[in-house]
């Protein structure tokens, strides 16, 4: 599977931060799994980390996550630790895409990618991008989410 390196690294042209199973699954998700790079500077990257240390320190740690209540865009900034997100097709494992996360980045996941693809963080032993291994440490993700088409009001409980 990814990361094995056995498969030739596919990237999308002019992104080192997105690989994919091949061709099909790159041009499928261009426009639907985005990494911006460098979204927050190392500066605003620190004080939005210090903002949110004294009430993450009063929750417990949250294993998993539901977002079936919610729109069709989930953006994500990525604070601390460099991490890799892998994106595998719910009906065709053999389809998968995966995002370098670096610290101060910011993914979109919209249309096909929020739906037809599971999505997660890779443990720090399973963390590679292509042959590179991706060290990782704490991390913090600050993660926003569109409200369901055609609800107006309060957004669901989980969101």
């Amino acid at each position: 599977m990814a990361g094995s390196g056995r498969l030739a690294l596919r990237t999308l042209p002019g992104s080192g931060w997105v690989r994919g199973s091949g061709p099909a699954v790159l041009r499928r998700l261009q426009d639907s799994a985005v990494v911006q790079p460098g979204f927050l500077s190392k500066d605003e990257e620190e004080t939005l980390s210090r903002e949110l240390e004294p009430e993450l320190r009063r929750r417990r740690y949250e294993y998993d996550h539901w977002d079936a209540f919610c729109g069709a865009t989930i953006a994500g900034l990525s604070l601390l630790s460099p991490s890799v997100m892998r994106l595998v097709h719910t009906q065709e494992p053999g389809q998968w895409l995966e995002l370098l996360l670096e610290p101060g980045s910011l993914y979109i996941l919209r249309g096909s990618a929020r739906y037809d693809f599971s999505h997660e963080i890779l443990r720090d032993e399973e963390s590679f991008f292509g042959d590179r291994r991706i060290p990782r440490s704490r991390r913090i993700s600050v993660i926003c989410r569109s409200l369901p088409e055609g609800q107006p009001g309060q957004p669901p409980p989980a969101c």
